[in-house]
């Protein structure tokens, strides 16, 4: 299996890129930038804009078919009310966790239906189904993510692609350790326990899944 994986040099992504070449899979790994070598074919691509993800699709291609997208990128931002926020937040949010994932989606589709074959998969969180208060940005980003998702799968249901989002709890990274430091990190989720739920949906035995949308919370 060939796979994509965006945001591969994050926390959640390299765990979850170790997992598939664990399991056997071709990977290329997308990021904006690259800090580390990395043991897997490794592209530099904007992905919020449609143009970068026509890239993405464009060079991975040249590697092979495209057999899964594994969406990983993201971010959180926020902290104020609704009647604080600024255009700057909202739109930032929108166009990490939304626009990206369509234009990424939207990329990968097109070679998925003529291959009439392809697993998405997407990285979103528990405030999509349960909003955090003060960060409506970022839930509500999360929470189309969802509806992007459920979108993907209907549409192309009788095509042989599949489509479905996981929620996480707080991933227990470093970045949210440095956050969070006084946090009880034996309660987050681990990013192992994410990556083994994403290869399984991005299998060919997960063919009769689609539309789902799959809590991951650990003890948080």
């Amino acid at each position: 299996m060939s796979v994509l994986i965006t945001g591969a040099s994050g926390g959640l992504g390299t765990a979850v890129s170790k997992a598939f070449q664990e399991s056997g899979a071709t990977v290329i790994g997308i990021a904006r930038s690259w800090t580390e070598p990395v043991s897997f074919l490794a592209l530099s691509v904007d992905l919020t804009t449609a143009e970068g993800c026509d890239a993405m699709v464009e060079q991975a291609l040249a590697h092979g078919p495209i057999e899964a997208l594994v969406h990983i990128l993201g971010g959180f931002g926020g902290g104020q009310p609704i009647a604080e926020t600024s255009d700057k937040t909202w739109d930032g949010m929108m166009n990490l966790n939304l626009r990206a994932a369509f234009c990424a989606m939207r990329a990968v589709l097109k070679p998925m239906v003529a291959a009439k074959y392809g697993r998405i998969v997407a990285v979103g969180s528990r405030a999509a189904v349960e909003p955090m208060s003060n960060y409506a940005a970022y839930s509500v980003s999360k929470a189309a993510l969802v509806a992007l998702v459920k979108n993907v799968a209907v549409e192309n249901k009788d095509l042989g692609i599949t489509a479905n989002v996981v929620l996480p709890s707080t991933i227990d990274t470093p970045l949210n350790r440095q956050a969070m430091p006084k946090s009880d990190f034996s309660r987050w989720v681990k990013p192992e326990s994410i990556a083994k739920t994403l290869v399984w949906l991005a299998s060919e035995a997960a063919g009769d899944v689609s539309a789902a949308v799959i809590p991951i919370y650990g003890r948080a």
